[in-house]
């Protein structure tokens, strides 16, 4: 096959793709302007990334296109991208570009190349934004998809469209107003176990959650871990399993080394993987800057994988509070002292619990079991609206 022919059948690919988009998107997308030359679209698995680009092609003349089809691999990248801007296309879309072997290399020179066109490349992987932009960074824009707030899955539930708050500096009559037609703690509750990627509009939210985790051990990690062996594999569905069950959300690595028969150094380049990909979560206090950490406290990237176990619900709830917090952009710290509070974000002391939880000395306290917020007091839907 071809160049023309390739691109022929990746024409008709998209067509296909195009018929499939949903009628709604994301609320966030409205957000993301692709006004500049180059971006790379980065952000979890699942969570819209291709929806995205495909969204945006409906109004220029461009094409897409996912690096890890079989049919791209036949020929070096810079050439199929240059025979699709030979036929007229003004832009071109690449999503899983970490599958195109020396990527970053035929990225540059396109970019190089073709002043005139636009590329835009996806992946779903952090660790290729350390790996592989080099010198990129100063030509791509990267900007990145969240998980699904509250707010979302509310308007691809409901169609209805709430407006955005932020919880710290909004009044309860504010935050209440906002959602007086909806029953905020059905749909909170349902956002927990199902919410936090929009794969649920397709049905069999634990079947697809579990396909995506196993997609990020076998797929994703092999990429960026060199000498990736079996045991590494089993090694990481046992952190996944453990910090699921655990009172504690935390790893031993002197345990774990020992039973996996791991050195340290390997035992770190895996959990890093794991946080840079998307699988776990790691909250570190404000004062660590190791290379090589297990921070103060671990998570899974987001509680409705805790679902998927049988799971201790103090760490879905600070999982909960955590991933929201992140996810709109902020820097979550765990406190130096738990006695005081349980996390810091922009300066502020935050304890989270159920209904009967005390203050400490945080300047709020997120309860999982309240509906109507209180002075300092936020019920944890609240933070489903940030964005």
């Amino acid at each position: 096959m071809n160049k023309n022919e390739i691109v022929e059948r990746l024409e008709s690919f998209q067509q296909r793709l195009l018929q499939q988009l949903p009628q709604k998107f994301r609320p966030i997308f409205d957000s993301i302007t692709l006004d500049a030359r180059a971006y790379l679209m980065t952000g979890p698995r699942g969570v819209g990334k291709t929806t995205f680009l495909l969204s945006n092609i409906k109004n220029v003349h461009g094409l897409y296109f996912s690096a890890d089809n079989p049919i791209t691999l036949s020929i070096p990248l810079f050439d199929l991208v240059e025979t699709i801007f030979m036929q007229g296309y003004e832009q071109v879309f690449i999503d899983e570009i970490h599958n195109a072997k020396d990527w970053s290399i035929h990225v540059k020179a396109l970019y190089d190349s073709f002043p005139n066109k636009k590329i835009i490349i996806s992946d779903s992987s952090s660790v290729l934004l350390r790996t592989g932009l080099g010198d990129l960074s100063r030509r791509f824009l990267i900007k990145r998809i969240p998980l699904l707030s509250l707010r979302e899955y509310i308007y691809l539930k409901t169609n209805e469209i709430l407006p955005c708050f932020d919880p710290f500096n909004s009044t309860p009559s504010e935050m209440l107003d906002s959602v007086k037609h909806i029953n905020i703690m059905k749909a909170y509750r349902d956002y927990l176990k199902e919410g936090f990627r929009p794969i649920f509009l397709e049905g069999s939210y634990p079947e697809r959650l579990w396909n995506i985790i196993e997609k990020i051990i076998y797929k994703d990690i092999p990429f960026f871990v060199p000498q990736l062996a079996e045991n590494h594999l089993r090694f990481m569905n046992a952190v996944i399993g453990h910090l699921a069950i655990s009172k504690i959300p935390t790893v031993n690595v002197n345990s774990l080394c020992s039973k996996w028969e791991l050195g340290k150094r390997k035992l770190y380049q895996l959990l890093t993987a794991m946080e840079h990909t998307g699988l776990i979560r790691i909250i570190r206090k404000k004062n660590d800057t190791k290379v090589n950490s297990i921070g103060a406290k671990i998570f899974l990237e987001e509680p409705s994988i805790y679902y998927l176990f049988d799971s201790e619900i103090g760490n879905i709830r600070e999982c909960y509070v955590t991933t929201l917090l992140q996810e709109s952009g902020k820097t979550v710290y765990a406190s130096d002292n738990e006695q005081d509070a349980d996390f810091i974000v922009d300066g502020i002391k935050l304890e989270v619990g159920g209904r009967n939880k005390n203050t400490k000395q945080a300047g709020f306290v997120i309860k999982d079991d309240i509906d109507v917020p209180l002075r300092n007091t936020l019920p944890m839907w609240t933070l489903g609206f940030m964005y």
